[in-house]
């Protein structure tokens, strides 16, 4: 796994992003992902899902994805959200650790975790997909409403806009701002007590938690992931994406 690495703190992983300063999400990173989680599911009781000093991730690797063509766009598409569902639905206590930018699909991933941690300072987090021309993946769509409520939740969707760690705190979206030092160490304290729970116990709350979200998801991914990609291969929106390569 050359693009995650997991540490353990006694029953706890820490399982960080490790593709250089942009942690960007590409093919690679989904499937060392899925495996990482596969371990950690089976071997851990809980787990912290942490990035890079600069970005927890900025998101998709539009430079090594902009290349493929639909079917393998596709192939990563679904995989992305089926990575995101499976650490959506661990059975186990999770906290995402933001040191750094959490953006678009960054933004995604950090809202799979449980709670959400983000460093003081300058770090900002949000979906700029409506800017860029595509929908929201629709699985994130619900659990950023499941997690903010309906009405913050539109602004961040519709806008498109970069949201500061202050806002984030204050709509919900993020559980605590935490000196930089200290976000990786303050995540393992969250995650540390609920481990000494009955995990069975820990699991059926969760699955209350999640499990609609999860069975909309799968009753209409297809339809809705479809369509994601038949926006993503519009000239127009293959032309925004080109000019938001740059930035990579």
């Amino acid at each position: 796994m050359a693009q995650v690495q997991i540490e353990t703190r006694d029953d706890i992983a820490v399982l960080r992003l490790t593709n250089g300063p942009t942690n960007a999400i590409g093919p690679e990173m989904v499937n060392d992902l899925s495996e990482a989680v596969a371990q950690i599911k089976e071997n851990f009781r809980g787990m912290v899902l942490a990035g890079g000093e600069k970005f927890f991730s900025m998101g998709f690797d539009l430079p090594s994805l902009l290349p493929l063509d639909r079917q393998g766009m596709a192939d990563f598409f679904y995989g992305f959200n089926d990575v995101c569902l499976d650490i959506y639905s661990l059975p186990l206590p999770t906290v995402c650790a933001a040191t750094g930018h959490a953006v678009a699909g960054g933004h995604v991933l950090a809202l799979t975790c449980d709670f959400r941690l983000a460093a003081e300072g300058k770090i900002k987090l949000g979906l700029n997909e409506a800017q860029l021309g595509v929908p929201v993946p629709y699985l994130a769509d619900m659990i950023q409403r499941q997690v903010v409520g309906d009405r913050p939740a539109t602004r961040i969707l519709y806008y498109g806009d970069w949201i500061t760690v202050e806002d984030a705190a204050a709509m919900g979206l993020v559980d605590e701002v935490v000196a930089k030092g200290s976000v990786v160490d303050r995540a393992v304290q969250m995650v540390l007590p609920l481990t000494a729970l009955s995990a069975p116990s820990f699991a059926a709350i969760k699955e209350n938690r999640i499990e609609w979200v999860r069975e909309r998801y799968k009753a209409q991914y297809r339809e809705k992931n479809e369509f994601f990609l038949d926006c993503w291969f519009s000239p127009e929106i293959q032309e925004r994406l080109r000019k938001a390569a740059r930035n990579f």
